[in-house]
């Protein structure tokens, strides 16, 4: 492996061994400001950990005690409408919960999304531990527990679409999973769901509302955040299967991201706005927190400065405030690799590896933002939905070894055959 990615990877895996709570497997949503965990850091750090024994970082041993405190505390942890006293419902998850009790964190909501990608790293731990020992049987147990007790239907406030999630205080959240994005992996889980699936028809209603359409060179479905493009390819392998729809297409999944990328790359290139900085080695546009929520005037022009942000640019929106976010580029190395490994080693050149720390990349940077007074403002945080997909990435890359991992997943496979999948390693299976 590339000197650098090892490094890189090896300093973005420590995030998530270090910093997580050992006693319940919280891992903290950033670090070093004072947070609480978030439940998608939790899934990457499941599946980190499993890179973790593969790199010799740590023992499987290590790992499986790890796993298996984190599986037990998410089985065990009090479920109902209580919107104080519990972790979840309907085996969904809050978003955010409190790094040491593990209740809900103030009225956050109940996450679909992020109960699935908390879910998608629990199954790769099911799979990856498959040795027979009481230990890594009672993961694979509680693995299943996990997921069958979820309630996709429950979920479908506005069927056939799932909803984006539900508060104890109002109910349903307004806004449903459409559109294109991270919830492509929810959609399969939820049809492969052995007890509560959602009908054939979501994936259908769910592919119907996507935007196909050309940015910046690249004809592709639109999303602007390229976390969007990134997340369910972490654990499933996209490469020559198709969908109906993609059939449609000429294309498949991974090839849209490979254009996502590339369409996100060349609008940095051309810089409408004329952030400074931006480059073909300077570029990466998705969610990331941002200098400050605030409107400066600029060479006479009014700029406004974000904090968090769903960062991106496609036809669906641009939203660019000149800040860069080095996960869009790392958790898309599988994609166009000859594009994403420079940008990453030209990101630390030029800011003499003030954007790099012990864990890593810090979240973003901004060389437009006029406080820093000519220096780049870096955001001050690791991320965990920002390491995880560089751990992980960095490995598929490499290696392909979740992706060769989640294609023993009898979940995925079925909810990809029921999504209408077919072709290359999935009609083998």
């Amino acid at each position: 492996m590339d000197p650098f990615l090892k490094d890189l990877q090896y300093k973005s895996f420590l995030y998530f061994w270090e910093l997580t709570n050992p006693q319940n497997g919280l891992t903290p949503d950033r670090y070093p400001t004072k947070s609480f965990s978030s439940i998608a850091a939790v899934g990457f750090a499941l599946s980190s950990y499993l890179v973790g024994i593969e790199k010799k970082f740590i023992s499987r041993e290590e790992a499986a005690q790890r796993v298996f405190a984190t599986l037990k505390f998410f089985w065990e942890a009090p479920q109902g409408t209580d919107p104080e006293k519990c972790t979840g419902y309907k085996g969904f998850f809050y978003h955010f919960l409190d790094m040491e009790t593990g209740l809900r964190y103030k009225d956050v909501e109940l996450s679909s999304i992020d109960t699935t990608l908390l879910l998608a790293g629990i199954l790769s731990c099911q799979v990856y531990f498959d040795q027979d020992n009481p230990l890594e049987n009672q993961i694979r147990d509680y693995a299943d527990k996990i997921y069958l007790r979820i309630d996709w239907k429950w979920m479908q406030a506005r069927p056939p679409l799932v909803s984006m999630g539900w508060c104890p205080e109002k109910g349903f959240l307004e806004s449903d999973w459409k559109g294109y994005n991270e919830a492509m992996i929810l959609y399969i889980l939820a049809l492969a769901s052995p007890t509560h699936p959602v009908s054939h028809l979501s994936w259908e209603a769910w592919t119907k509302t996507y935007l196909w359409a050309e940015f910046y060179g690249q004809t592709h479905v639109n999303f602007s955040p390229l976390f969007g493009h990134q997340y369910s390819h972490v654990w499933i392998d996209f490469q020559g299967i198709q969908d109906e729809y993609m059939k449609s297409k000429g294309i498949d999944y991974f090839i849209n991201s490979r254009k996502a990328v590339y369409s996100n790359r060349a609008y940095c290139m051309a810089n409408p706005s004329g952030f400074k900085g931006y480059s073909a080695e300077i570029w990466g546009l998705t969610a990331c927190d941002g200098p400050e929520n605030a409107e400066y005037v600029l060479d006479g022009k009014k700029q406004n400065f974000q904090t968090y942000w769903a960062r991106g640019a496609s036809l669906v929106e641009i939203q660019d405030d000149g800040t860069i976010a080095p996960t869009a580029v790392g958790g898309s190395i599988p994609f166009a690799p000859e594009i994403c490994i420079p940008a990453l080693k030209k990101m630390n050149e030029i800011h003499s590896g003030k954007i790099m720390g012990k864990y890593g990349f810090y979240d973003a940077f901004n060389e437009t933002y006029p406080k820093t007074k000519g220096n780049a403002w870096i955001g001050p945080d690791w991320l965990g939905i920002d390491n995880g997909p560089i751990v992980l990435m960095i490995e598929n890359y490499h290696s392909g070894l979740l992706w060769k991992w989640m294609k023993k997943c009898p979940y995925i496979v079925s909810g990809l055959k029921k999504a209408s999948f077919h072709g290359g390693w999935l009609d083998k299976n």
